[in-house]
């Protein structure tokens, strides 16, 4: 009896070491935070294991894990109409809100969920109660793009999947089948989501066939650069739960279809080095020592190369393509962006992506509204439902909804 509460006792010491991580004290629900990232690190090391003894591919072993937890959580909702079609061969998921008497036309939102362009999906009951919430409290059609993931498909189809979609829903029949007004859409997206949402709006500002285009884009905690992985807030928040920098930086690589062996070359920035040719077009547009506040850049200094590996580009170039990192844009299609919303999380390795663009969408003239959480994490505005419910979750969203409530 004694052996066995010893080894209670040791299992117990064990799983403590296992889940606690040293958190900022800023940090909402810390403990629940630790549980929940812990039980990710647990699932992604088995998915990897798996992978290592080729039974499957571990992204596709862990969406089987999320949509096998997800089935037992309800989806339904008796005040939105809830439907699938298919926008120009792209799945999507299309939330109504009841028609009201004095209203002829609604909102609308075309919204792209996140997951590091391979997880997740626009039917999980995270982003189906997201959806539901936003057409409910805005009154509008959201329509949530169900984008083909990593590894079916790689870059660039995930984007031309968002930019299907988004076309076909802004056609004028489209929009009038729906009952949307026109003039008052918005593109949004979490993360990956984000991505794809500054994306596929830069990609129409510069489409001169479009008739209708958005009156905002909205993003939330978007990914927007794979230029420089040392950023003040890639180095403050490297071992950050739910999305550490080695963990982003192999999102980036499964997007591009890389080898998993560039990743330590990467996170040193061997890929953007000073005798890179490739990249020193694009240096000008994300340094961070001027497009970051003090208050973000404290004390970190840039981590620059002078010598790197220049094959990393010709192999993997898309790395330096703007349809994947819409940070790297030029001023003269940054110009042309709508009305922009830009929520970041002090607690998230991709901060400073969306606080540089706002500066960079600022200074090329476009209103910009930067909403910055300090006690907040990545991921934070989709766990509102039990037993994944944050304070920074309800706290987000509710800043999210209201702005587009009030611009849109």
């Amino acid at each position: 009896m004694r052996a066995a509460w010893v080894l209670l006792a040791a299992l117990g010491a064990l799983a403590a070491y296992y889940i606690y991580l040293p958190l900022p004290g800023t940090v909402s629900d810390s403990w629940k935070l630790m549980l929940l990232d812990a039980t990710f690190r647990a699932v992604q090391q088995a998915c990897h294991l798996i992978h290592y003894l080729r039974l499957s591919h571990h992204l596709i072993v862990l969406n089987y894990v999320i949509y096998t937890f997800d089935k037992l959580k309800s989806v339904s909702s008796e005040r939105v109409n809830i439907t699938d079609a298919v926008f120009d061969g792209v799945e999507v998921r299309v939330f109504e809100p009841p028609a009201k008497q004095d209203e002829l036309l609604k909102r609308g939102v075309v919204y792209i969920h996140g997951g590091g362009w391979a997880l997740a999906s626009a039917r999980t009951s995270l982003y189906n109660n997201l959806c539901r919430i936003m057409a409910e409290s805005l009154n509008a059609v959201v329509v949530s793009v169900e984008y083909r993931l990593v590894p079916e498909v790689c870059f660039p189809e995930q984007f031309y999947d968002a930019v299907r979609a988004t076309k076909h829903f802004l056609q004028p029949e489209v929009l009038a089948e729906y009952s949307v007004d026109p003039n008052r859409i918005a593109i949004s997206g979490d993360s990956a989501g984000g991505n794809l949402a500054a994306a596929v709006c830069q990609q129409l500002s510069k489409d001169e066939n479009s008739i209708i285009r958005p009156k905002l884009q909205a993003l939330i905690y978007p990914v927007l650069q794979a230029f420089d992985f040392n950023t003040p807030s890639y180095q403050q928040n490297m071992n950050m739960p739910v999305l550490p920098r080695y963990v982003m930086i192999n999102y980036w690589i499964d997007y591009f279809n890389g080898n998993y062996d560039l990743a330590h070359s990467l996170l040193i920035n061997n890929h953007t080095a000073l005798d890179v040719h490739q990249a020193l077009a694009f240096r000008g547009r994300l340094n961070w020592t001027s497009l970051l506040p003090s208050s973000f850049k404290k004390n970190y200094k840039p981590v620059v190369q002078a010598t790197g590996k220049a094959e990393i580009i010709q192999e993997i170039p898309a790395l330096l393509d703007v349809r994947a990192v819409p940070l790297l844009a030029e001023n003269e299609i940054l110009q042309l962006q709508p009305k922009t919303y830009i929520l970041t999380c002090e607690n998230d390795v991709l901060r400073d992506d969306g606080v540089m663009y706002a500066k960079r969408l600022e200074n090329a003239g476009v209103e910009v509204t930067l909403d910055h959480f300090d006690d907040c994490f990545h991921g934070c505005m989709i766990f509102t439902i039990w037993p994944t419910d944050f304070s920074a979750g309800i706290q987000t969203r509710n800043s999210y909804i209201k702005w587009l409530d009030e611009n849109l």
